[in-house]
Protein backbone atom coordinates (compact mmCIF):
# COMPACT_ATOMS: atom_id res chain seq x y z
CA UNK A 1 0.00 0.00 0.00
CA UNK A 2 1.19 2.99 -1.09
CA UNK A 3 0.42 6.54 0.50
CA UNK A 4 0.89 9.98 -1.72
CA UNK A 5 0.80 13.59 -0.40
CA UNK A 6 2.57 15.01 -3.19
CA UNK A 7 -1.26 16.51 -4.83
CA UNK A 8 -4.32 15.00 -3.63
CA UNK A 9 -3.77 12.67 -1.06
CA UNK A 10 -4.07 8.89 -2.47
CA UNK A 11 -3.85 5.81 -1.16
CA UNK A 12 -2.58 3.33 -3.89
CA UNK A 13 -3.24 -0.53 -3.71
CA UNK A 14 -2.60 -3.00 -6.26
CA UNK A 15 -6.19 -2.88 -6.93
CA UNK A 16 -7.40 0.44 -6.69
CA UNK A 17 -6.82 4.15 -5.78
CA UNK A 18 -8.39 5.37 -2.74
CA UNK A 19 -9.23 9.28 -2.23
CA UNK A 20 -10.15 10.19 1.03
CA UNK A 21 -13.39 12.31 0.98
CA UNK A 22 -14.07 13.66 4.21
CA UNK A 23 -12.15 16.90 4.60
CA UNK A 24 -11.24 16.13 8.73
CA UNK A 25 -10.42 12.94 8.33
CA UNK A 26 -8.24 13.54 5.23
CA UNK A 27 -6.43 15.93 7.61
CA UNK A 28 -6.09 13.65 10.40
CA UNK A 29 -4.41 11.02 7.76
CA UNK A 30 -2.39 13.86 6.06
CA UNK A 31 -0.62 14.92 9.61
CA UNK A 32 -0.27 11.64 10.38
CA UNK A 33 1.34 10.57 7.40
CA UNK A 34 3.84 13.92 7.13
CA UNK A 35 4.95 12.54 10.32
CA UNK A 36 5.45 9.21 9.84
CA UNK A 37 6.73 6.92 12.37
CA UNK A 38 6.19 9.48 14.75
CA UNK A 39 3.71 10.56 17.69
CA UNK A 40 1.35 13.00 16.87
CA UNK A 41 -0.77 13.87 20.04
CA UNK A 42 -4.28 14.28 20.02
CA UNK A 43 -4.06 17.82 21.16
CA UNK A 44 -2.22 18.31 18.11
CA UNK A 45 -4.29 16.93 16.03
CA UNK A 46 -7.07 18.80 16.90
CA UNK A 47 -5.19 22.24 16.53
CA UNK A 48 -4.49 20.83 12.51
CA UNK A 49 -8.86 20.44 12.32
CA UNK A 50 -9.82 23.22 13.56
CA UNK A 51 -7.12 25.65 14.81
CA UNK A 52 -7.80 27.74 17.94
CA UNK A 53 -11.94 27.18 17.47
CA UNK A 54 -12.43 23.53 18.77
CA UNK A 55 -15.78 22.52 19.33
CA UNK A 56 -16.47 21.04 23.29
CA UNK A 57 -16.10 17.67 21.57
CA UNK A 58 -13.24 17.81 19.81
CA UNK A 59 -11.62 15.08 21.28
CA UNK A 60 -14.11 12.40 20.72
CA UNK A 61 -14.38 13.42 17.27
CA UNK A 62 -11.06 12.70 17.03
CA UNK A 63 -11.77 9.11 18.23
CA UNK A 64 -14.04 9.01 16.08
CA UNK A 65 -11.99 9.75 12.44
CA UNK A 66 -9.44 7.78 13.41
CA UNK A 67 -11.40 4.65 13.51
CA UNK A 68 -12.47 5.70 10.51
CA UNK A 69 -9.97 5.99 9.08
CA UNK A 70 -8.33 2.30 10.57
CA UNK A 71 -11.54 0.56 8.79
CA UNK A 72 -10.70 2.30 5.73
CA UNK A 73 -7.16 1.19 6.00
CA UNK A 74 -7.95 -2.67 7.16
CA UNK A 75 -10.98 -3.21 4.42
CA UNK A 76 -8.20 -2.34 1.86
CA UNK A 77 -5.04 -3.74 3.16
CA UNK A 78 -6.16 -7.50 4.18
CA UNK A 79 -7.02 -6.37 8.26
CA UNK A 80 -3.10 -5.32 8.42
CA UNK A 81 -3.32 -1.40 10.05
CA UNK A 82 -0.43 0.87 10.43
CA UNK A 83 -2.28 3.05 12.27
CA UNK A 84 -0.90 2.79 16.37
CA UNK A 85 -2.16 4.19 19.19
CA UNK A 86 1.35 5.58 21.39
CA UNK A 87 0.09 7.87 24.27
CA UNK A 88 -0.87 10.83 24.08
CA UNK A 89 -2.02 10.21 20.54
CA UNK A 90 -1.48 8.00 17.18
CA UNK A 91 1.62 6.89 14.80
CA UNK A 92 1.90 5.61 11.50
CA UNK A 93 4.23 3.30 10.99
CA UNK A 94 5.44 3.21 7.67
CA UNK A 95 8.79 1.98 5.93
CA UNK A 96 10.42 4.54 3.71
CA UNK A 97 9.00 3.47 0.65
CA UNK A 98 5.35 3.46 1.76
CA UNK A 99 5.51 7.21 1.24
CA UNK A 100 5.74 9.54 -2.06
CA UNK A 101 7.17 12.25 0.70
CA UNK A 102 10.16 10.25 1.56
CA UNK A 103 11.08 8.72 -2.17
CA UNK A 104 11.18 12.97 -3.28
CA UNK A 105 13.23 13.75 -0.23
CA UNK A 106 16.07 10.94 -1.13
CA UNK A 107 16.01 11.96 -4.24
CA UNK A 108 16.27 15.05 -3.64
CA UNK A 109 19.76 14.68 -1.50
CA UNK A 110 21.34 12.16 -4.23
CA UNK A 111 20.65 14.55 -6.59
CA UNK A 112 22.38 17.28 -4.73
CA UNK A 113 25.67 15.04 -3.76
CA UNK A 114 25.66 13.82 -7.60
CA UNK A 115 25.27 17.73 -8.58
CA UNK A 116 28.29 18.57 -6.19
CA UNK A 117 30.17 15.74 -7.13
CA UNK A 118 30.04 16.98 -11.10
CA UNK A 119 28.12 13.94 -12.37
CA UNK A 120 25.24 16.68 -14.09
CA UNK A 121 23.69 13.19 -16.29
CA UNK A 122 22.83 11.41 -12.92
CA UNK A 123 22.03 14.49 -11.16
CA UNK A 124 19.60 15.30 -14.02
CA UNK A 125 17.48 11.79 -13.63
CA UNK A 126 17.51 12.16 -10.15
CA UNK A 127 15.75 15.89 -9.88
CA UNK A 128 13.63 14.21 -12.72
CA UNK A 129 12.36 11.77 -10.95
CA UNK A 130 12.00 13.57 -7.86
CA UNK A 131 9.62 16.04 -9.74
CA UNK A 132 7.73 13.35 -11.20
CA UNK A 133 6.13 12.32 -7.96
CA UNK A 134 3.97 16.16 -8.13
CA UNK A 135 1.17 15.53 -9.28
CA UNK A 136 -0.42 18.64 -8.35
CA UNK A 137 0.94 22.01 -5.72
CA UNK A 138 0.91 20.98 -2.15
CA UNK A 139 -1.12 23.99 -0.72
CA UNK A 140 -2.40 24.65 3.37
CA UNK A 141 -5.53 23.39 3.60
CA UNK A 142 -5.90 23.34 7.72
CA UNK A 143 -5.34 25.66 9.70
CA UNK A 144 -2.85 23.91 12.44
CA UNK A 145 1.29 24.58 12.36
CA UNK A 146 2.21 20.87 11.26
CA UNK A 147 0.32 20.91 7.82
CA UNK A 148 1.18 25.07 7.32
CA UNK A 149 5.39 24.04 7.88
CA UNK A 150 4.80 21.05 5.68
CA UNK A 151 3.24 22.99 2.47
CA UNK A 152 5.92 25.43 3.32
CA UNK A 153 9.34 23.53 3.76
CA UNK A 154 8.15 20.95 1.16
CA UNK A 155 7.61 23.70 -1.91
CA UNK A 156 11.27 24.72 -0.89
CA UNK A 157 12.68 21.20 -1.51
CA UNK A 158 10.26 21.34 -4.76
CA UNK A 159 11.91 24.47 -6.31
CA UNK A 160 15.51 23.54 -5.31
CA UNK A 161 14.75 21.05 -7.44
CA UNK A 162 13.42 23.02 -10.61
CA UNK A 163 16.31 25.25 -10.26
CA UNK A 164 19.28 22.19 -9.83
CA UNK A 165 17.67 20.17 -12.61
CA UNK A 166 17.77 23.62 -15.14
CA UNK A 167 21.53 24.12 -13.88
CA UNK A 168 22.59 20.20 -14.55
CA UNK A 169 20.67 21.20 -17.96
CA UNK A 170 22.86 24.15 -18.42
CA UNK A 171 26.18 22.09 -17.37
CA UNK A 172 25.05 19.60 -19.77
CA UNK A 173 25.56 22.21 -22.86
CA UNK A 174 21.81 22.41 -23.30
CA UNK A 175 21.45 25.72 -23.42
CA UNK A 176 18.98 26.51 -25.99
CA UNK A 177 16.68 24.10 -24.89
CA UNK A 178 16.44 25.64 -21.64
CA UNK A 179 15.67 28.96 -22.89
CA UNK A 180 11.65 28.58 -22.94
CA UNK A 181 11.86 27.04 -19.82
CA UNK A 182 13.32 29.45 -18.08
CA UNK A 183 11.72 31.66 -19.60
CA UNK A 184 8.33 30.07 -18.18
CA UNK A 185 9.79 30.11 -14.57
CA UNK A 186 10.77 33.97 -14.16
CA UNK A 187 7.13 34.60 -15.21
CA UNK A 188 6.23 32.29 -12.24
CA UNK A 189 8.46 33.17 -9.66
CA UNK A 190 9.20 37.18 -10.71
CA UNK A 191 11.67 37.42 -7.60
CA UNK A 192 13.28 34.21 -7.63
CA UNK A 193 17.05 35.88 -8.70
CA UNK A 194 18.45 32.15 -9.82
CA UNK A 195 16.01 31.92 -12.20
CA UNK A 196 17.34 35.27 -14.13
CA UNK A 197 20.29 34.33 -13.37
CA UNK A 198 20.06 31.03 -15.09
CA UNK A 199 18.34 32.49 -18.27
CA UNK A 200 20.75 35.21 -18.64
CA UNK A 201 23.36 32.22 -18.85
CA UNK A 202 21.59 30.43 -20.89
CA UNK A 203 21.38 33.21 -23.77
CA UNK A 204 24.15 34.33 -23.31
CA UNK A 205 25.77 30.68 -24.12
CA UNK A 206 23.42 30.52 -27.60
CA UNK A 207 25.02 33.94 -28.82
CA UNK A 208 22.25 36.34 -27.57
CA UNK A 209 23.28 38.53 -25.02
CA UNK A 210 21.40 41.34 -25.92
CA UNK A 211 18.28 39.20 -24.73
CA UNK A 212 20.50 38.38 -21.95
CA UNK A 213 21.11 41.87 -20.44
CA UNK A 214 17.62 42.99 -21.41
CA UNK A 215 16.40 39.60 -18.58
CA UNK A 216 18.41 41.37 -15.92
CA UNK A 217 17.03 44.95 -16.99
CA UNK A 218 13.46 43.27 -16.42
CA UNK A 219 14.59 41.49 -13.48
CA UNK A 220 15.52 45.35 -11.43
CA UNK A 221 12.52 46.79 -12.72
CA UNK A 222 10.29 44.26 -11.12
CA UNK A 223 12.81 44.44 -7.68
CA UNK A 224 12.91 48.31 -7.47
CA UNK A 225 9.00 48.47 -8.33
CA UNK A 226 7.84 45.96 -5.77
CA UNK A 227 10.17 45.90 -3.32
CA UNK A 228 12.39 48.90 -3.27
CA UNK A 229 15.83 46.53 -4.10
CA UNK A 230 18.27 45.99 -6.63
CA UNK A 231 19.58 42.50 -7.93
CA UNK A 232 21.81 40.73 -5.56
CA UNK A 233 26.19 40.63 -5.87
CA UNK A 234 25.97 37.54 -8.44
CA UNK A 235 23.27 39.16 -10.64
CA UNK A 236 25.21 42.26 -10.70
CA UNK A 237 28.84 40.48 -11.90
CA UNK A 238 27.07 38.52 -14.30
CA UNK A 239 25.45 41.54 -16.28
CA UNK A 240 28.87 43.25 -15.97
CA UNK A 241 30.56 39.63 -17.04
CA UNK A 242 28.08 39.82 -20.34
CA UNK A 243 28.73 43.83 -21.06
CA UNK A 244 32.48 42.85 -21.54
CA UNK A 245 32.36 39.50 -22.78
CA UNK A 246 34.12 38.16 -19.64
CA UNK A 247 31.60 35.16 -18.65
CA UNK A 248 32.97 31.64 -18.43
CA UNK A 249 31.77 28.44 -19.13
CA UNK A 250 28.68 27.24 -17.28
CA UNK A 251 30.60 24.33 -16.29
CA UNK A 252 32.85 26.86 -14.35
CA UNK A 253 30.79 28.60 -12.44
CA UNK A 254 30.52 27.66 -8.86
CA UNK A 255 27.18 25.95 -7.33
CA UNK A 256 27.03 28.16 -4.80
CA UNK A 257 26.76 31.09 -6.94
CA UNK A 258 23.54 30.47 -8.14
CA UNK A 259 22.01 33.41 -6.76
CA UNK A 260 23.64 35.32 -3.27
CA UNK A 261 20.16 37.00 -3.01
CA UNK A 262 17.69 35.47 -1.31
CA UNK A 263 15.51 33.40 -3.10
CA UNK A 264 11.81 33.88 -2.92
CA UNK A 265 8.72 32.87 -4.45
CA UNK A 266 5.32 35.10 -5.04
CA UNK A 267 7.24 37.81 -3.46
CA UNK A 268 8.33 35.79 0.56
CA UNK A 269 11.53 35.23 1.09
CA UNK A 270 12.81 31.96 1.11
CA UNK A 271 12.48 29.60 4.25
CA UNK A 272 15.76 27.36 4.55
CA UNK A 273 13.99 25.10 6.55
CA UNK A 274 13.55 21.45 5.14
Amino acid sequence: MQYELLGPLRIVTDQSVILINAPKIETVLRVLLVRANQIVSTTQLISEIWGDRPPRRATAAVHVYISNIRRRLSTENAGSVPLATRSPGYTMILSPEDLDLTRFRRLARQGRRLMFDGLYEEAYQAFDDALALWRAPVEPFAEGPIMNGFCTAVEEIRLECVELLVEASLRLGHHRSTVSELHQLVSEYPFHEAFYGQLMRALYQSKRRAEALSVYSDLRRVLNSELGLEPGPALRALQHGILTDTVGPVEDRPLGALSDHPRAAAGQPRDSSG
